[in-house]
């Protein structure tokens, strides 16, 4: 990101760009949508509108303006990690109109200081001893973690069987031609960065990375691909499955992704947002845990890529020797190029997006669907935590799985080459799918 872009007005309206989709999400819901709690693995959105607002105010206001808390108790209530998501309906929750009043006051104090003593000069910026500072990083943190909150919520709405209203949008023309796989040659290459102004500390320091030759799927697996590994009786092929793959596919009764069901016809459909549909063969597949990508790839004769060779795909120019901002180059993205940011409420067609191929020759490796990767979640080398431990550094080494590349639901603060996502192997609720390599 151009430093000297972070302006005052820019973070202002980056804040209220953000605010507008949260505010654009929630609006058509009712009081008791707003505040049940449609599955165990979600909060109510209740919680998630006033833990953002909290979170805006723990860091902007009280953080680097030394302002009171408005309500003490808010610290434990709205904490992430001391209390489960299950567990937080039972919590002193906000109700819906006084949340939105926080919410406003917190907002309104921020822009009004941002108006006042703004953030000073680019180069006050660039060369700012304050790390929250530098670079308007504490306003970036602000915003992705609104856009990351947007994301969890709509994920909740997919969980919820009441229907949500979704624009009635046509999806672009695909490519088929653009399935396949192609041969990358490898090498040494920059992973992760130390340039990107908002950049979370999981994806820094950049260092050199060295990626032996491999293969890679031109595009993310669609569900016509999938059709066949259900088809074939894959979830019941004990050789394509690790062995806690196999434990948990018993487990959790795993045949098919999550929201699918089979019509009387033998044809496949899925709920969306509460209403039925045929699942469309030449999207990307989503709503499968990683154990679920494993397999697949492991029936199909290959195997799920590394983090490390997604990145190189997604981002190196070998004839350059640089790695690009977004697979395209460092260009700001744009509906040409990737699907982001819910304007359909759904992966768009594989190759329906030329214009964002990589360098490599990848397609839609930014947007669409989260990518799993064979990746466990750790530090580069020389990881250093900031701002706090439990953005990153408590998960480390924890069983969680990588993912990369953000999907439709993402905004594109939110994601680039280098951003890096993680979930538990038996996530199937998020807007996951995979490409394969070998």
């Amino acid at each position: 990101m151009d430093v000297s872009a972070i302006t005052s007005a820019f973070v202002s309206d980056e804040l209220e760009r953000t605010r507008l989709r949260t505010l654009e999400v929630l609006a058509p819901l009712s009081v008791n949508e707003l505040t049940a709690q449609h599955s165990e693995l979600m909060s109510p959105l209740v919680w998630d509108f006033a833990h953002i607002a909290h979170f805006e105010e723990l860091w902007l206001l009280r953080e680097l303006g030394g302002d009171a808390p408005t309500e003490a108790r808010f610290d434990d209530v709205y904490d992430a990690f001391k209390h489960p998501r299950k567990d937080r309906p039972a919590l002193d929750l906000l109700g819906v109109d006084d949340a939105r009043v926080f919410a406003a006051g917190v907002r309104k104090r921020v822009l009004d200081g941002l108006a006042g003593d703004g953030l000073g000069s680019a180069a006050d910026l660039e060369g700012n001893d304050d790390q929250l500072r530098r670079e308007g990083f504490v306003y970036g943190m602000i915003v992705q973690h609104e856009q990351q909150h947007i994301e969890t919520m709509l994920a909740t709405l997919q969980l919820s069987q009441t229907p949500y209203p979704i624009p009635d949008a046509s999806p672009p023309a695909g490519d088929p031609d653009a399935v396949g796989e192609i041969s990358i040659a490898g090498g040494t290459f920059t992973m992760g960065t130390d340039d990107e102004a908002w950049a979370y500390d999981n994806e820094r320091p950049a260092h050199a990375q060295f990626v032996a030759p491999f293969r890679i799927d031109r595009t993310p697996v669609t569900n016509d691909a999938y059709f066949e590994f259900v088809g074939a009786g894959g979830y019941r092929d004990d050789t394509a499955w690790s062995d806690a793959g196999r434990e948990w596919r018993d487990e959790a009764a795993l045949e098919q992704p999550e929201f699918w069901s089979a019509g009387p016809d033998g044809s496949w459909g899925r709920q969306r947002f509460g209403r039925w549909e045929p699942v469309p063969p030449s999207e990307p597949v989503q709503h499968v845990c990683w154990y679920e990508a494993d397999a697949f790839a492991r029936w199909a004769g290959k195997r799920l890529p590394t983090e490390a060779e997604w990145e190189y795909a997604a981002s190196w120019d070998a004839n350059r020797g640089t790695a690009a901002r977004f697979p395209w180059g460092n260009g700001a993205p744009d509906p040409l190029r990737a699907n982001l940011g819910g304007a359909r409420f759904a992966p768009d067609p594989v190759g329906s997006h030329p214009a964002g191929v990589s360098a490599s020759g990848c397609h839609q490796m930014v947007g669409d669907v989260w990518e799993w990767t064979a990746s466990e979640f750790t530090g580069y080398p020389g990881f250093a935590p900031f701002p706090y431990r439990e953005y990153s550094e408590v998960f480390f080494d924890g069983g969680y799985r990588i993912l990369r590349g953000g999907s439709w639901a993402t905004d594109a603060s939110a994601t680039r080459t280098t951003f890096r996502n993680w979930d538990l192997p038996i996530r199937r609720q998020i807007f996951a799918g995979f490409r394969c390599a070998s």
